[in-house]
């Protein structure tokens, strides 16, 4: 074989492959992969999708887009939105993965890029698993590929001894791959994507070969812009990507509407109560986590002290879910400030988890949790029962 020829890699089964070893019958993954959660959207999608799908796409960049933005289909199907924001933000994603640039997506802690980054690529290629989760100590065979030792030593380098990465895999597939925290992993590491992604190919030296990208690769990263200074691309790495940036929600109901909906499914997979039963609480948890992420108060009145921590959506998403487990298991299960079980009144559901989320550093978070406290939630009317709890739990 040439220097120049591909080399045969195992692209994967594809969505829903990696069943649990040994599971029972009835055994379900507590938390499916995109492309099987959301199965039959995508199918219906496919279905009355008659526009130009790039070379590989299940679907075309218009279905793509409706799949996470939501919609209705001719026939009446619904599709749920999996992502709330600027429409053209989604646009502009989806047309950079229909081009040879790749995606990276940009943002805060918690502005859903993982949970966009896993929906573009089980749209576009039917499997979200192609994913390198980026570390400190992400290896380069990570990306690139890796030997099984046992081969290795047993008969030296061979194609039956490489390990691909799921980049190699997602290249001879013509699949989306993903890279995590792509500022977390190390700088040296990092370019190994250079070659991959300006020349479409990785070069095995070992073998003398190389897998050349077929149409439909491409790849998806996600960063981190607190992440600054940890590791930050180079200029040469950065020139190969789009950058989008996801930003937070822009008002109180966008971010209350993304909560919801998050915790109304991961409540179902739990077997919680139903959300509409907390939606109020859930506008008062996104309320404190507005105020004290912006330094301000709803009303524009009191400029207030934030703490160390990032208060994301993401967080009030895990607030609200730990507040129905408790009223669920504990309490009476509805979702409020204070739950009640065996006639004792209780600790606030809600309250704890948003004293451990504002609470990061004790010295300096719990003085800003304090003073907004007594000055803001004390004096909030339709409050009390919420100051009470938090109150309580501050103790």
């Amino acid at each position: 074989m040439g220097a120049g020829a591909n080399v045969g890699v195992d692209t994967g089964a594809g969505a829903g492959a990696d069943a649990g070893v040994g599971a029972g019958a009835g055994d379900e993954p507590l938390r499916p992969h995109a492309e099987v959660a959301f199965a039959d959207e995508l199918k219906a999608l496919a279905a009355a999708d008659d526009r130009p799908r790039p070379v590989r796409w299940r679907l075309s960049p218009w279905a793509v887009a409706t799949y996470l933005l939501g919609g209705v289909l001719p026939d009446g199907t619904v599709i749920t939105p999996k992502y709330v924001g600027p429409r053209r933000i989604v646009e502009v994603a989806v047309t950079t993965l229909a081009t040879d640039r790749a995606l990276l997506l940009l943002g805060v802690p918690g502005t859903a890029k993982t949970w966009v980054s896993e929906h573009l690529a089980a749209a576009v290629s039917g499997d979200s698993t192609l994913l390198v989760q980026g570390t400190a100590g992400t290896p380069e065979e990570a990306i690139r590929y890796g030997w099984n030792y046992a081969q290795l030593l047993a008969h030296g380098p061979s194609r039956d001894a490489l390990v691909p990465s799921p980049v190699m895999r997602a290249m001879a597939g013509g699949l989306t791959a993903r890279v995590e925290e792509l500022t977390r992993i190390p700088a040296d590491v990092q370019d190994t994507l250079i070659t991959v992604l300006s020349e479409k190919t990785l070069p095995i030296p070992e073998l003398g070969h190389e897998v050349q990208a077929v149409g439909g690769f491409n790849l998806i990263a996600t960063a981190n812009d607190r992440d600054r200074g940890v590791n930050e691309l180079s200029s040469a790495l950065r020139r190969r990507f789009n950058t989008v940036v996801l930003p937070l929600p822009a008002t109180p109901e966008a971010e209350v509407d993304i909560v919801a909906r998050r915790v109304d499914q991961i409540g179902r997979s739990l077997a919680l109560p139903a959300v509409p039963e907390g939606v109020d609480e859930i506008r008062r948890v996104v309320t404190v986590f507005r105020e004290l992420r912006d330094g301000l108060t709803a009303d524009g009145r009191t400029k207030l002290k934030s703490p160390s921590g990032t208060l994301s959506t993401a967080e009030a998403i895990s607030v609200v879910t730990g507040g129905l487990a408790l009223a669920a298991h504990f309490g009476d299960g509805t979702l409020r400030a204070g739950g009640v079980a065996a006639g004792t009144l209780r600790a606030g559901d809600v309250a704890a988890g948003i004293l451990g989320a504002v609470v990061r550093d004790p010295a300096a978070d719990r003085v800003v949790w304090q003073e907004y406290l007594e000055t803001v939630v004390r004096e909030r009317e339709g409050w009390k029962d919420f100051y009470r709890a938090c109150r309580e739990v501050s103790v």
